[in-house]
Order: C-alpha cells, then sequence, then structure tokens
C-alpha cells in the first residue's frame, strides 16, 4: 500500500521545522483564506473552538484543489485577560501587545486538522498558559531591534526557540504547543491515517 500524500496548510517556518525535525515527508502550501472573516463567522466561539475551524478551513481549502492528498491544518491564538491578539500588523504595533502583555498570564491555543477531499478526519486541540515576565520600555525596544520582522509573523509577538524565550518566567504545557502545532497528536494522527508507521 502506498503512503498518502501529505500537505502541510502552512508557510509557517515553526511548523515545517517541527515536521522537518520528526522525519515528517510533505509539501508545505499556504491555505488562501480570509481567517478574519471566519474569525468573524465565529464571535461565540471559545478560543479553542476558533483555533481548531481556522485549522479545519486551512486544511479544507487546500483538499479541494489536492483531492488524492491528505492536507494537514494548523492555527494559534492567543488571548491574555480575555482579549484576543492576532499577529501585529506593525512594529508599532508589536511593541503595544507585548507592553499589555507585560506581567500577565498569556494564553496560547493551538489547534490541527486532517482533512481529505471534503472530509475532516481528526482534528485535535491544546493550550499552553505563559507568564510573561514585567518588560521594561527598554526590553521590548532591545527585543525588537532583534526580532522584528520575524515576529511579525506570529501571535504573542514571540519565537520561544529564539530570543522571545525571554519574555517569559513560567510555561505551563506541551513545547510544541507553544512553537505552534500539537505535535505529538498530529504524529499519533499520521500514523492512524498511514502516513508515517506504527
Amino acid at each position: 500500500m502506498s503512503t498518502p500524500k501529505l500537505i502541510l496548510a502552512s508557510k509557517s517556518a515553526s511548523r515545517r521545522a517541527m515536521l522537518d525535525a520528526a522525519g515528517v515527508h510533505y509539501e508545505a502550501m499556504p491555505a488562501d483564506l480570509d481567517e478574519r472573516a471566519i474569525e468573524d463567522g465565529l464571535r461565540d466561539a471559545s478560543p479553542a473552538e476558533i483555533a481548531e475551524a481556522l485549522s479545519v478551513a486551512k486544511a479544507a481549502a487546500l483538499a479541494r484543489l489536492h483531492p488524492q492528498a491528505l492536507v494537514l491544518g494548523s492555527d494559534s491564538l492567543v488571548v491574555v485577560e480575555g482579549k484576543r491578539f492576532d499577529k501585529p500588523t506593525s512594529r508599532e504595533d508589536a511593541a503595544q501587545h507585548l507592553a499589555f502583555f507585560s506581567g500577565k498570564v498569556m494564553e496560547l491555543h493551538s489547534a490541527a486538522a486532517l482533512v481529505r477531499e471534503n472530509t475532516c478526519e481528526w482534528n485535535h486541540k491544546d493550550c499552553a498558559r505563559l507568564k510573561v515576565r514585567d518588560l521594561s520600555a527598554d526590553f521590548i525596544e532591545h527585543y525588537l531591534a532583534h526580532e522584528w520582522p520575524e515576529v511579525g509573523y506570529t501571535v504573542g509577538c514571540f519565537r520561544i526557540e529564539a530570543m522571545g524565550v525571554q519574555l517569559f518566567e513560567e510555561i505551563e504545557g506541551d513545547q510544541f504547543t507553544v512553537l505552534g502545532m500539537p505535535l505529538l497528536a498530529v504524529l499519533g494522527a499520521l500514523r492512524e491515517h498511514g502516513v508515517l508507521l506504527s
């Protein structure tokens, strides 16, 4: 039996790095969809439900174009004191996000889904809690001088594998969820679907 073709519906460097390190063979393609429009239709949903819906939508958008493939979609979103944050739109916006995060707990919701043709065959969601230390204005400026524009592509304005680790004093949750995808659950699903050896 041949191995199903796997497509990652993402341009995220972090998600690609996780799959590469785990020895997963896949092709990466960004999904072309309006994430904000999908979110607007989910106003009463929880952050976890929104992340899950977006991961399914990303995978479904590519699965329609590649009916022979299994498509992996993933999404992450950040909530601090009940307020949801998207990727910053500018360096100034990132600085405002970081100043708001200072001294607070960040909830990072990450989800993944596998879609084939018109069917979501698997999905999963997870949450990590990250305690942001008190950040001085000088630190925020120094941080963005080194990490912008790379952190402009991330929710939470950080790459935990880089200087972003300096934002936090405590982290509760799975390291892969913090990186942007619940990888252990994904690997289990890929084994069940014949993409990886069991």
